[in-house]
Order: structure tokens, then C-alpha cells, then sequence
């Protein structure tokens, strides 16, 4: 076998592959042997005819397309490993010459990873973070831990009012007559939580347990169903219980009660704390993002097409893997959202772009600093990994091959780049 490698424009490289005619002749035996069973001569029993008569009947070419699926993986592999060249897309192939009894070539137009030209990516300017907790974000939260401790009490001598729970039945008209999904029983609905029909939730307050009540609303344009967006409805309801939250006191009990703190003011003290961690946390992500920008605006780099295409394509492929964890088909996603494939793809573009674009500046810092992952960090980090699978490591180790381990460092010392670009960054007041 033969390689020629011709370097185009934006980084992209022409593969040309040139496999022997023995090689080829042994492939379209292998694709005879594969379809012989399926195939029917006049005079010989299925899958008995000889090849030579299968070839006559049908034409020599018959077995060219299966021979060559057999050829390309294997010599296409092959032939990468010996160009020496770093693809990063998948290969547009072109057969050139397939005839029995020669050499069968092929091309493979590839992109390569692209060279980057750093820029300065030492004290770069990024804007600086606020970190402060005020006494209003603290009030905030502790609302909130109140509102999950509240306790929800039926009201019998009032109407209903904004914030209660009501059970209610309900049944929606346009034009007098139902229609499909309109109907509920005994439903549970907190008013002011926006959850129905705008105007609907507000008719409902003042309303009476066991006396029927009409609410009158307007469908949204926008509305999902287009058989009733921009349409009048009439909802026939009728509230059987009413309920309310009773929140319980901020005191010394409650803290007790929610936390390991005797006293209502450690407890707030606690929380401050906490989401003093969460901003600083956040502050350092957002500085390290920053910073990274500011390191792609300075360097150059040619990211060809095809590059940006696969990454889309790899996006777009983990997008549909998590939506049909949750029980819902990529088909489907599309229908509901109004989307198809082409768009979704071009949404995603951007974001694409800037993976490549910091993968590949963050690659470069690694190399020209040297950045070296020893074994022993390779290891504490997947002893980590293994506590998060609850795996014993060495049962993790023996998983991983060569590969994951090689990936692994190069993504620790990617992230290592990261942390010296961001602690060598200048703040600045925004």
C-alpha cells in the first residue's frame, strides 16, 4: 500500500491511497463470499455459483462496492497513521480506479489540526469581581428553607386569595362547545404560580368552595395548539378546598429545626457564608473564561469547515443522547420545538467554534510551557473518578486502556493551562 499526502488551503489534506490488485482481488473474493447465499443462478444451487458466473450474469462490478467497504476502514487507518497527520474530521472519500485485476485507489480529504499562533496569554486584562453578600440575598435564602418548611393548612371560613392552594375541577368551551384537553378534576393549582392561561388564576380569587364559577380568558397567539390561539374560552369551574401555606417563625427553633446551629444568627451567618463560596466559586469560573477569551482574541488560528462540522455534529449527538435519557426522542424534541436538524445545527455553530478555538489555544499554552502530567496526578484522579462510579481505582485502571489515560492528561493539562493563564490575569474595574 501507498500514501501520497497533498496539503490544501485551510488546513485540509488529500489522502491518496493506493491499495494492490492482489489486495483488492482477496476483497472481492471476501465480498463473494459474503453474498453468495443470496444470490441465484439458473443451473446451480443458491449460493453454489461460481464467482466467474456470478460476474458474467451481473456484471463484473458486482462485488466492487462490498469489496471496497472491505479496503477503505483498514487502509484508510493505515494510511493516517503512517501521513503522521492530526485529523480532526471525519474523511470525504472518492474512489478513483476500481477494476479487477488492478491497483484500487482511493482519496480521503481530511482536516488537520489547525497550527496556532499565540499571542499574549500572560497578564491579560480581565474585568474584576464583586464578591459581596448583602443582608437582602441572605433573607432571601432563608426564605426560602422557611417556604420548604411550611406546612399547608385548609381554610374554611374565607374565599379564595392570592398564594392559596385550591383542588378544583374545571372544563374549557370555545364557542359552547369543549374542547380536547380542557378538562381536569380535582386539580391542584397554586394561584399567582402563572401555571394556566393568563387571567385565569386571577379570576379565581374571591371564589367560593362548591359554587360554580366561569372564567373567561383569551388563548395567546403563540398558544402551543393552534386550533385555539387567539381564541375566547369560557372555563366552567367549581373549587372543592382551599389551602394555605403556614410558614413557621424565624427563631432560634426554626434554626435548630432546618440546621446544626442553635441560634437564628449562626444560622444566617452559616448561609452567608455558604453563598460567599458559591460567588467566589463563580467569580473564579467567570475569570477563567474571561481570561481565556482574551487569549483567543490574541492568538490565530485557521479552523477549517469541516473541523467546526464534526464538532457540531458530536454536540448535536450528546444533545440527543440526553434528551432520550429523559424519555423523549430527538424526532420528537424537533416536532415539539418547531426546529429540524439544519437549524439546530447552525444554532449550535458558535458554540462550536469557541471549544475548538479554546481547546486548541489551551493545547498550544500546555506545549510551550511544558506542562507535563506525571503518572502519580493520572492516578489520584482517577482514584477520584473511581470514588464517583463507587469503583475500586485498580478496577477503573484496568478499564482504562492507553488511550482514555493519554486523553485524560491531555485534559489535566489543558485545565492546568487554564489555572496559569487565569492567576497570571490583570483585574481591572469593570
Amino acid at each position: 500500500m501507498s500514501t501520497q499526502v497533498e496539503r490544501l488551503e485551510h488546513n485540509m489534506a488529500k489522502l491518496t491511497i493506493e491499495v494492490p490488485a492482489e489486495e483488492f482481488n482477496k476483497a472481492l473474493k471476501a465480498a463473494y463470499d459474503k453474498n453468495k447465499k443470496s444470490i441465484s443462478i439458473p443451473g446451480f444451487r443458491k449460493g453454489k455459483a461460481p464467482m466467474v458466473m456470478i460476474e458474467k450474469m451481473y456484471g463484473a462490478g458486482i462485488f466492487y462496492e462490498d469489496a471496497a467497504n472491505i479496503l477503505i476502514p483498514e487502509a484508510y487507518s493505515k494510511a493516517v497513521d503512517e501521513s503522521g497527520l492530526e485529523v480532526v474530521s471525519q474523511p470525504e472519500i472518492d474512489v478513483t480506479q476500481i477494476e479487477k485485476g488492478k491497483d484500487f485507489i482511493f482519496t480521503a480529504e481530511v482536516a488537520v489540526k489547525p497550527e496556532v499562533t499565540l499571542g499574549q496569554y500572560k497578564g491579560v486584562e480581565v474585568p474584576k469581581a464583586v464578591i459581596e453578600v448583602t443582608d437582602e440575598e441572605v433573607d432571601e435564602e432563608v426564605k426560602k428553607e422557611q417556604e420548604k418548611n411550611a406546612r399547608t393548612v385548609a381554610v374554611e371560613d374565607r374565599a379564595v386569595e392570592s398564594g392559596d392552594i385550591v383542588t378544583l375541577d374545571y372544563e374549557g368551551f370555545v364557542d359552547g362547545v369543549a374542547f380536547e384537553g380542557g378538562k381536569g378534576e380535582n386539580y391542584p393549582l397554586t394561584i399567582g404560580s402563572n401555571s394556566f392561561i393568563p387571567g385565569f388564576e386571577d379570576q379565581l380569587i374571591g371564589a367560593q368552595v362548591e359554587v360554580p364559577l366561569d372564567v373567561n380568558v383569551t388563548f395567546p397567539e403563540e398558544y402551543h395548539s393552534a386550533d385555539l390561539a387567539g381564541k375566547d374560552a369560557v372555563f366552567k369551574c367549581l373549587v372543592h378546598k382551599i389551602e394555605t401555606k403556614e410558614l413557621p417563625e424565624l427563631d432560634d427553633e426554626f434554626a435548630q429545626d432546618v440546621s446544626e446551629f442553635d441560634t437564628l444568627d449562626e444560622y444566617k451567618a452559616d448561609v452567608k457564608k455558604t453563598l460567599t463560596e458559591k460567588k467566589e466559586a463563580s467569580a473564579k469560573t467567570a475569570k477563567e473564561n474571561a481570561a481565556v477569551d482574551k487569549v483567543i482574541e490574541n492568538a490565530e488560528m485557521d479552523i477549517p469547515d469541516a473541523m467546526i462540522d464534526a464538532e457540531v455534529t458530536q454536540m448535536v449527538n450528546n444533545f440527543a443522547q440526553r434528551i432520550q435519557s429523559q424519555g423523549l426522542s430527538f424526532e420528537q424534541y424537533l416536532q415539539f420545538t418547531g426546529s429540524n436538524m439544519d437549524a439546530m445545527k447552525e444554532q449550535m455553530k458558535p458554540q462550536a467554534v469557541k471549544r475548538i478555538q479554546s481547546r486548541l489555544v489551551l493545547e498550544k499554552i500546555a506545549e510551550v510551557e511544558n506542562i507535563q502530567i506525571p503518572d502519580e496526578k493520572l492516578n489520584e484522579e482517577i482514584a477520584n473518578m473511581a470514588k464517583m462510579y463507587n469503583m475500586e481505582a485498580d478496577k477503573l485502571m484496568e478499564i482504562m486502556g492507553d488511550y482514555e489515560k493519554d486523553q485524560m492528561k491531555k485534559d489535566m493539562a489543558v485545565q492546568e493551562a487554564v489555572t496559569l493563564i487565569a492567576n497570571a490575569a490583570v483585574e481591572v474595574e469593570a
